[in-house]
């Protein structure tokens, strides 16, 4: 499976329940006789993967399982819970039981506001976490923790079904036992989500915040009866008029929904392109590159309508706007 198609800036990492039920021999999981050496194999990688998301700006958002001493609603169960099969009552509400492990503390107080507390497997039911991916404009869910049959894969599920893209993480995922967790990653790549090494997702955020153009912007276009043209466009064709500010140097244009936009064009050296524009991860790198490589430029770099802005010439003298949204001089 290629990670290429993602977007990292539409990616949201989910690392969940590294608490000390799950992860620490102390824990209810290693009290209760679990291999917890196992399920801790996975925290190495992990911590480098979060530092590596959270120093990228990909969102790393933490769940972590509560649960209280009396739960009169899964009291009401006439069948044993998953959490009688234990030594004690996992992950107790202001237990060191339920705190996330010690090597990652840290790395969860990055940005308290992304902790999410849950009370059933799930990641989604019942918490916050839909409507905070959806708020950051995330696409693309990569989910790690643990256990795999358990949380990990009830998420999974959960995130499939919300139409995200979802890929496991294969070395940071760990359950209780490793047959279990074999077939549950064969239904997985089957039917919910892709499944790739921490490697190699490392080596797609690389790739994604090289200096390089994300997407087409808009294409400007001049035209010599511009209101004749915005009627073509609007009654004919059916574009719809969108705000834009004013171009940097004052010139009036229409521009659309659809990608272009339209300019006057009755001046000397009248041209029908005057230049298209696309977005990019990191101006200022693009910028230096640019220079090095001794290309042509109309403008240098600016605070544009869309964020920090540059205009170069193509081979042919084309006029390419590169903007990076968000930043600025």
């Amino acid at each position: 499976m290629s990670l290429e198609v993602l977007d990292y800036r539409k990616s949201a990492l989910l690392v969940i329940d590294l608490q000390n039920a799950f992860i620490h021999e102390k824990g209810t999981l290693g009290i209760s006789g679990v291999d917890t050496k196992r399920l801790a194999s996975i925290v190495p990688p992990l911590a480098r993967l979060i530092k590596r998301c959270q120093d990228v700006g990909i969102p790393v958002i933490w769940t972590m399982q509560e649960h209280f001493a009396l739960d009169h609603n899964r009291a009401k169960k006439k069948l044993l819970g998953h959490t009688a099969r234990r030594k004690q009552v996992s992950a107790l509400a202001g237990s060191w039981d339920e705190e996330i492990i010690d090597e990652l503390k840290p790395l969860a107080a990055f940005d308290p506001s992304f902790v999410i507390r849950k009370h059933r497997f799930g990641a989604f039911y019942e918490t916050r976490l839909e409507m905070m991916l959806k708020m950051l404009g995330t696409q693309h869910l990569f989910v790690t923790g643990a256990t795999t049959n358990a949380c990990v894969e009830t998420s999974i599920r959960e995130a499939y079904l919300r139409d995200l893209d979802v890929v496991a993480v294969d070395d940071c995922i760990s359950g209780v036992n490793p047959d279990w967790e074999a077939t549950a990653k064969q239904v997985w790549k089957q039917y919910f989500c892709e499944v790739a090494s921490s490697s190699d997702v490392l080596d797609w955020i690389g790739d994604q915040i090289k200096p390089r153009v994300t997407s087409y912007g808009h294409q400007l276009i001049m035209v010599s009866d511009i209101e004749k043209s915005v009627d073509f466009y609007t009654d004919l064709l059916g574009f719809t008029i969108r705000p834009a500010k004013p171009l940097a140097d004052g010139r009036p244009f229409t521009a659309f929904h659809q990608g272009i936009a339209l300019i006057n064009g009755r001046e000397a050296g009248h041209r029908q392109l005057d230049h298209i524009a696309f977005e990019v991860n990191d101006v200022r790198s693009l910028d230096a590159k640019l220079k090095k490589a001794g290309v042509r430029y109309y403008n240098e770099l600016h605070n544009g309508p869309y964020g920090l802005t540059i205009y170069i010439a193509d081979p042919d003298g084309t006029k390419v706007e590169l903007y990076q949204v968000g930043a600025a001089v």
